[in-house]
């Protein structure tokens, strides 16, 4: 028996055949889908991870540089050195597509192609301990930011792992079965009102055979 009301006709019929044939379908792609974004969410997973390590490992060596620059150096030496920077850092921002997934791409451009110009300060009157900090937070710069990009990108792609299971679930669990269940039910009522046709059909034959040859 369906478990809603549906019209037992063949039109009835032939438009749920087609609903099941679509909804089957699109529940093997939804799938497919799903299993692809799991597998690239898992590597995006490692991914993250490894850049996480690696930019907390060199920040926490820029702090200790700076940490040992701020004890040989005074504050006002150390604030005088870091007052007027010299480069530049420009971040654009673009998207690519990950499985119907718009995740963020982040690039980052220099003002000057000069390596030497992160240094904003005359390296005679100051440690070696805070050009070492400076170096470091420099070339750990593109990771950090490639590890913002990773980590959008996992929650985006999770965002919409989310929703492609709650739409497999619905096709699987409520949507296929509902249908069957219909199409079960309208065969069934089309078949019974074929053999109550059939059975009235005979007994008409029979009483027009009884009247023509009077048994």
């Amino acid at each position: 028996m369906a478990t809603k009301q549906v019209n037992p006709t063949r039109m009835e019929l032939t438009r749920l055949k087609k609903k099941l044939a679509t909804a089957t379908k699109g529940h093997k792609l939804l799938k497919d889908k799903r299993d692809e974004l799991m597998r690239q969410f898992l590597d995006m997973v490692k991914v993250n991870k490894q850049l996480r390590e690696k930019v907390e490992k060199a920040i926490g060596e820029a702090n200790k540089n700076f940490v040992l620059a701020s004890a040989s150096m005074s504050n006002e030496t150390l604030a005088a050195a870091m007052l007027a920077p010299k480069q530049e850092v420009l971040l654009s921002v673009s998207s690519k597509n990950i499985m119907s997934v718009e995740v963020p791409e982040y690039k980052i451009n220099y003002r000057t192609p000069d390596t030497n110009d992160m240094f904003c300060y005359g390296l005679a009157f100051t440690s070696c301990d805070l050009d070492d900090a400076v170096s470091s937070l420099s070339s750990i710069l593109p990771d950090m930011l490639k590890l913002a990009e990773v980590e959008k990108s996992c929650q985006l792609m999770a965002d919409e792992i989310e929703k492609t299971r709650r739409r497999v679930n619905a096709l699987e669990h409520v949507m296929i079965p509902e249908t069957k269940a219909s199409i079960r039910y309208i065969s069934m009522k089309l078949d019974e009102n074929e053999r109550a046709t059939q059975t009235r059909l005979m007994k008409v034959k029979d009483m027009m055979l009884k009247e023509a040859h009077g048994y």
